[in-house]
């Protein structure tokens, strides 16, 4: 089976370090101490314009002087490592798509990604990053199931009989995702995978 996975709050927790450093970044720039705690204010992925009010100028400075720390500091996801090697143990051929930034100076995106797959040992097919239509891709592809953390990408995917598992977060977690599995951790990904499996016998 052709699966697809996505990197950023999907196998590794990236909103934790972003708001690390957005944190940090924001009292660099107001003079003001910020600990905002805002870990569970995030409801959609507008979080650091909603969060700390920045105009695109601010943002893409912010990513400009730290988007290197954000992803080498990003934490593994319990299990994403163990059940990602047992996929390819039983076959399975593992694609993942992001749409990590490209663009910023100082900061090498592919680089870093690979290393963090590499460290973790997380066997992988191919990596595809600043992919932003991920229907399109899928179905050129001929990738069967998604794994990811965007409530719209599965619904979009699921509309057009693509098998979509949805990580549960911060951003998504009141939304109703009816028709849509929703998970809270990696064991119960590799559950409902293993379960689909079994239906496509």
């Amino acid at each position: 089976m052709k699966i697809g996975i996505d990197i950023d709050d999907t196998t590794f927790l990236t909103v934790k370090s972003m708001l690390k450093y957005a944190d940090q970044y924001e009292e660099e720039i107001s003079g003001i101490p910020t600990n905002r705690d805002s870990f569970g204010l995030i409801k959609n992925r507008y979080y650091l314009k909603v969060l700390y009010g920045w105009d695109d100028t601010t943002k893409f400075a912010f990513f400009q002087k730290y988007y290197k720390n954000v992803l080498e500091e990003c934490e593994l996801l319990p299990d994403a490592d163990k059940v990602i090697q047992q996929f390819k143990e039983k076959g399975d051929t593992i694609h993942f798509i992001t749409a990590r930034l490209m663009n910023i100076g100082g900061c090498n995106t592919e680089k870093i990604t690979k290393r963090s797959l590499a460290d973790f040992h997380i066997p992988y097919d191919s990596l595809d990053l600043h992919i932003n239509d991920k229907l399109a891709f899928f179905q050129e592809q001929g990738i069967e199931l998604c794994i990811e953390d965007s409530y719209e990408t599965c619904r979009q995917l699921t509309d057009h009989g693509i098998k979509s598992i949805l990580m549960t977060t911060k951003m998504n977690c009141e939304i109703d995702s009816q028709e849509i599995v929703r998970v809270n951790n990696w064991k119960e990904i590799q559950r409902e995978v293993e379960k689909y499996r079994e239906q496509q016998k």
